[in-house]
């Protein structure tokens, strides 16, 4: 049995197709890596050569983070009967293991059993374009060397356990909190200031095609364009932010297990997702690793 699969579903967003494909591809192998090319784009297919690709149509339609996550949900049960684990989520998340401590994010999933879900600590990179005026060449981190807390994005991401995943990633049933302080999923969203801008006339287009509403979409309020907000503005307000000394995560671990508990009736397990106002700067160690 193979040790670990990546999976993402993407629809054009090269630069961070790219920067998935360079991370999980030299890490596992690109035989190893499933992408889902959504709309059949030609450039996914060649960024993706050596992967596994799945291409679906693209027409629009709603309700389609329903849609992706059902096929996300049933392409990793199948993929468990080949690997030990699986590594899902947008192509924008990144699971990271910190350099500093010893091994690699593959030695450690090699010596981990089966029937486990594993949650990173999700840290949201930020542009701080009153700062970081060097544009990104090949590696995001160095260039780009500040990040705030994202419990949204601590997702149980890292799949060996026959759990179903809430839609957007953010749930499992998997009944315990399992967050080694090694790991992190780094989102890169707000990684640069250009990329976003583009990114984000993407996405509004699709939901233009839609011809819909927010609430009837079951997609972020920031795919809607009367929803996006100014794009400057965005990135200003992260120079607000406090910055933190150091780089301990720990209290922030902590805080997740403390409140994780069952989702209601869903069946899905939850942990306080609160909105942190702090940033900090990423030890030099990190630099380079995306």
């Amino acid at each position: 049995m193979q040790t670990v699969a990546a999976v993402t579903m993407v629809r054009d967003d090269a630069f961070f197709l790219k920067a998935w494909l360079r991370h999980y591809g030299q890490m596992f192998g690109r035989e190893n890596c499933y992408v889902v090319n959504h709309g059949r784009g030609a450039e996914v297919a060649q960024l993706a050569e050596g992967c596994n690709i799945f291409g679906i149509p693209g027409d629009p339609h709603k309700n389609f983070d329903v849609k992706r996550w059902q096929l996300l949900n049933n392409l990793v049960e199948g993929l468990r009967k080949y690997y030990k684990h699986i590594i899902v989520g947008d192509v924008d998340e990144l699971v990271v293991w910190d350099p500093g401590v010893e091994g690699s994010l593959l030695d450690f999933l090699k010596q981990s059993p089966k029937g486990k879900v594993f949650t990173p600590l999700g840290m949201e990179v930020i542009h701080r374009v009153d700062l970081e005026h060097a544009p990104i060449e090949d590696r995001i981190l160095g260039p780009r060397r500040h990040v705030r807390p994202a419990p949204h994005y601590s997702k149980p991401c890292i799949v060996s356990s026959p759990v179903k995943i809430a839609r957007g990633g953010h749930f499992t049933q998997f009944d315990k909190l399992l967050t080694p302080e090694a790991l992190f999923l780094f989102h890169l969203k707000f990684c640069d200031f250009g990329v976003y801008s583009g990114v984000m006339d993407q996405r509004n287009a699709v939901t233009d095609a839609l011809n819909t509403t927010i609430r009837d979409a079951a997609v972020g309020r920031h795919w809607f364009a009367e929803a996006r907000g100014e794009d400057r503005a965005v990135f200003e307000a992260f120079e607000q932010l406090k910055m933190q000394d150091g780089f301990d995560m720990r209290p922030l671990r902590r805080r997740m297990q403390r409140s994780f508990k069952p989702r209601g009736e869903t069946g899905f397990y939850q942990f306080d997702r609160p909105d942190y106002d702090t940033q900090y700067v990423l030890p030099e160690r990190f630099y380079g690793v995306i």
